[in-house]
């Protein structure tokens, strides 16, 4: 494809894009499906990330970061996805878990975690979701008990990411101390060593190709000191809320990373297939408009994005455009991943022409982080003014 300038980029932000595609693209997207196959981490893509500065390049300084802002990591996301190595866990352990410590921990806690997280010598999963507490964070029933200056964590959840590879995990959770809110008691968080006694975990068996594995998780009893808590205590909600538009951003940058791989993919068999005549396939309208109109659909995601990532940045409230940016670019992605295979013909389907292999992860991001039909509630109550629905 050629080089577009309808997304807005510094000069230092296309040497970053140009540094990611680079190293990226060393390990490529066998590298990726060969990792997502059996579920294994990509240690050595992750770890020369880290090295490199990309994971924490919105990180402090202070704690090994690059003083940069979110606007560059969704840099860094998109173009890795875009190299064709859509990773997960660049979602979860640097956006959503390194963006609330940076915000809400303290500083031992910046310095025992942000560090590692900043390098990549670290990652952290993130726990929310539960079984019968799905996009509503109210019904959250995993419950921090007081134990003298701690806590004890009891509870399960549900489609927890990349557990297994991590180090600790973030974990939303009712505080049994702070006093209750009518009916409720309020939420805390939590950062809990996975090492921690009486928490395990177990597989979910998906249809997902990608590295990072899904887990029911379960805490029996964990021990947790005073230092486990972030932030004030019953204040997790609102600290939670500082790593949701991260989370709905950099999804967002996945999600546009698909859409570029597969445009780059699409674009060169069209050029360089002919069937009919020695006529590149390219040349026929039915294969050039369906591409022209996912490349307009990206495009206008792209700008959402990186719209989003500035009002973030300004401090300005971004939840508007992050909830919008995350909906038009699962579905641009599924879109144009279709169209890309559409155009291989039968070759779509092989795992030769490395398309395929990407349809349940860009399936899913429609789903999670937030699910299309949360972003219409969002939009239809906050933008429109409508009344609510639940």
């Amino acid at each position: 494809m050629n080089k577009s300038s309808i997304v807005p980029e510094t000069d230092e932000r296309a040497a970053l894009r140009g540094a990611v595609t680079a190293l990226v693209s060393r390990y490529g997207h066998d590298y990726f499906v060969e990792k997502a196959h059996t579920h294994a981490e990509p240690t050595e893509l992750w770890k020369e990330l880290g090295a490199a500065g990309f994971l924490g390049v919105h990180l402090p300084e202070e704690y090994g970061g690059g003083g940069g802002a979110l606007g560059d990591l969704l840099v860094v996301v998109e173009a890795a996805s875009a190299a064709g190595c859509p990773l997960l866990m660049t979602v979860i352990s640097p956006a959503i878990c390194g963006t609330i410590l940076a915000r809400h921990g303290s500083h031992a806690m910046k310095q025992r975690w942000l560090t590692g997280i900043a390098d990549g010598s670290l990652k952290m999963a993130f726990a929310i979701t539960e079984p019968d507490a799905g996009s509503n964070s109210h019904e959250v029933t995993t419950t921090a008990h007081p134990d003298g200056e701690g806590w004890r964590l009891s509870g399960t959840k549900y489609w927890t990411s990349g557990i297994d590879e991590a180090d600790a995990v973030l974990v939303v959770a009712r505080s049994g101390s702070a006093p209750a809110r009518g009916d409720r008691r309020p939420l805390s968080l939590f950062v809990v060593p996975t090492d921690s006694p009486g928490l395990t975990w177990q597989p979910i068996p998906a249809a997902l190709t990608q590295p990072e594995q899904q887990f029911t998780v379960f805490f029996d009893d964990v021990p947790l000191g005073p230092e486990a808590l972030i932030g004030d205590d019953g204040n997790g909600l609102r600290q939670v809320f500082s790593g949701l538009n991260p989370e709905r951003i950099t999804a967002a940058a996945i999600s546009n990373g698909i859409s570029l791989y597969s445009l780059e993919k699409a674009t060169a068999y069209a050029n360089e297939r002919a069937v009919w005549k020695g006529v590149k396939i390219g040349a026929h309208q039915g294969v050039a408009h369906p591409l022209a109109e996912c490349y307009i659909a990206v495009a206008q995601a792209r700008l959402m994005a990186q719209r989003a990532a500035d009002l973030f940045d300004a401090g300005e409230d971004a939840a508007e455009a992050s909830n919008i940016a995350k909906f038009a670019a699962a579905d641009s992605s599924l879109r144009t991943l279709d169209q890309a295979m559409q155009t291989h013909g039968g070759n779509g389907m092989s795992l030769e022409y490395g398309l395929a292999d990407l349809w349940f992860l860009a399936r899913m991001l429609k789903t999670a982080p937030v699910s299309r039909e949360m972003v219409l509630n969002f939009v239809s109550q906050r933008s429109l003014g409508l009344p609510a629905s639940y």
